[in-house]
């Protein structure tokens, strides 16, 4: 019974002394080579630099460039109390520079009625600025500073190519915080919608990057840094993702009249209309490529003069009504109508007297009518 006891005692100090040694024979086969390389201490991999998306680099990038560039516009105006004694008042909006010699593009409502117009650029030098221009009916100015030193200023884009969705970013001065940065993308394009100072805004940049009060006359910039608009309004009192720009091309004619020492005087579009393409045109028997449907027409405005015909009646197209039975304006000086906002943007780069022609359908058949355009109209009803 000893001997029993003792045999399975050695076995088991056999069994427990090869299975070791087998394991650390193992394990040192492995760490063989790691002990021969030298073992090294690794720490957990860091990021370097400071970890930016590609994303987030691009607006860093472009915000350090365009903020500079953007300047805070205070804007002061005599006005008169209940007793006809005279008193102050302050407007705060945005600017910005658009070449070294100190001229600034910001909104006709940010310095409208200003006895003295005062610029406080990024690095907060202050200088006095004058009026060079005007547009009111699309709320835009020309101002200008005389820096004593350089000035960084902005590159301006091409709003024609703006696409529904593309990144966009607004710097302005919003309640009078400097140099503020919002982001968002184009919501729409070709807007229109009547601003509280009572003006009618056609062919406007809708976008839902915050603008407020003070972003007014700011540039909204595209991903690589060119300014495709010029804020200027919300809708409503408060930001609630939907601001409007009004497209920088606009503003290049307003520049193109002050270097050709014109007055601008730019004509309005005197007709509402809808784009209509596709099946909704096909189904509606006009022609597949589309254009715009006319849906009214301003009493005595340039269409109205050339004979352009609005709708005879309303019919319900999915929840919108939709008139039909009017012109389809379906080119306008020979370009194909492709965007909604296609005859504001034509119109905008023209001058009072001068002519467009419409290619429109009618009733199966096409044909060319010259309209030469005229003061603006009234309100189109």
């Amino acid at each position: 019974m000893k001997l029993r006891t003792l045999v399975w005692a050695f076995l088991l100090l056999f069994s427990f002394v090869w299975l070791t040694s087998r394991a650390n024979w193992s394990l040192r086969s492995m760490m063989a080579p790691m002990f021969r390389a030298g073992l090294k201490w690794t720490e957990p991999a860091s990021v370097h630099g400071e970890g930016y998306t590609t994303e987030e680099q691009n607006s860093i990038d472009i915000y350090k460039t365009a903020r500079t560039a953007t300047v805070y516009i205070t804007s002061t105006t005599v006005r008169r109390d209940f007793f006809f004694q005279p008193y102050a008042t302050q407007s705060l909006g945005s600017g910005f520079l658009i070449n070294e010699d100190g001229f600034i593009l910001t909104n006709f409502h940010v310095v409208s009625g200003s006895s003295r117009i005062q610029v406080t650029l990024s690095d907060q030098s202050q200088y006095y600025a004058k009026a060079l221009d005007t547009d009111r009916s699309d709320d835009l100015a020309l101002i200008k500073i005389d820096p004593k030193k350089s000035v960084p200023f902005l590159r301006l884009g091409d709003s024609d190519r703006l696409e529904v969705g593309q990144k966009v970013l607004a710097i302005g001065n919003p309640f009078g915080l400097e140099g503020t940065l919002t982001v968002g993308v184009v919501s729409s394009i070709g807007r229109e919608f009547n601003a509280e100072n009572n003006e009618h805004l056609q062919g406007m940049i809708q976008t839902d990057a915050a603008i407020n009060g003070g972003n007014s006359g700011g540039p909204l910039l595209d991903s690589s840094g060119n300014v495709i608009g010029i804020n200027t309004a919300i809708l409503g009192q408060t930001n609630i993702g939907i601001g409007f720009a009004l497209p920088i091309n606009r503003a290049k004619a307003l520049l193109s009249d002050y270097r050709a020492g014109r007055v601008t005087e730019r004509p309005r579009v005197g007709v509402s209309t809808e784009y209509v393409a596709g099946d909704l045109a096909e189904a509606l028997g006009l022609p597949r490529r589309g254009g715009l449907l006319v849906q009214r027409v301003g009493r005595g405005s340039s269409e109205d003069m050339a004979g352009i015909r609005g709708a005879r009646e309303v019919v319900a197209v999915g929840n919108v009504e939709l008139g039909v039975g009017g012109d389809l304006i379906v080119a306008i000086d020979g370009k194909p109508v492709q965007r909604g906002d296609a005859l504001v943007e034509a119109i905008s780069q023209k001058h009072v007297g001068d002519t467009i022609v419409l290619a429109i359908y009618r009733n199966g058949r096409s044909l060319n009518l010259n309209v030469k355009l005229q003061r603006p109209p009234a309100d189109v009803s």
